[in-house]
């Protein structure tokens, strides 16, 4: 299954395809696939997706503004241009202490073995 909402071979600047939501947190699933799957996110000032933990690893690109998260209870501030690793299973929050656009990607174990 594939499910991908942007236009191919197409050179496209990530912080135009979402915008804020006043007082919210907008989010927009850019590609799915087995694998895993890759979302847009824009949080407004104030926002936070409270303490929770995901059965696979998951990288969080910051786009714009700044987010402070907090993994495993150690607080990493991300900024435009950085990447962090959330690890599978470790308990993880993000909090927008001004508005802030970020693409989470989700890494998924694949279901089969892989003979190379």
């Amino acid at each position: 299954m594939s499910d991908n909402t942007i236009t191919p071979a197409e050179a496209l600047t990530i912080s135009t395809l979402i915008n804020y939501t006043e007082q919210g947190i907008a989010s927009r699933v850019l590609a799915k696939n087995g694998g895993g799957n890759m979302t847009l996110f824009a949080f407004d000032k104030g926002q936070a997706l409270s303490e929770h933990s995901a059965p696979f690893d998951a990288i969080v690109m910051v786009v714009e503004g700044s987010l402070l998260l907090t993994i495993n209870g150690e607080l990493v501030t991300a900024k435009p241009g950085t990447i962090v690793r959330m690890p599978a299973n470790i308990p993880h929050a993000v909090d927008a202490p001004e508005p802030a656009k970020m693409l989470l990607v989700m890494l998924r174990e694949p279901n089969h073995e892989c003979n190379h």
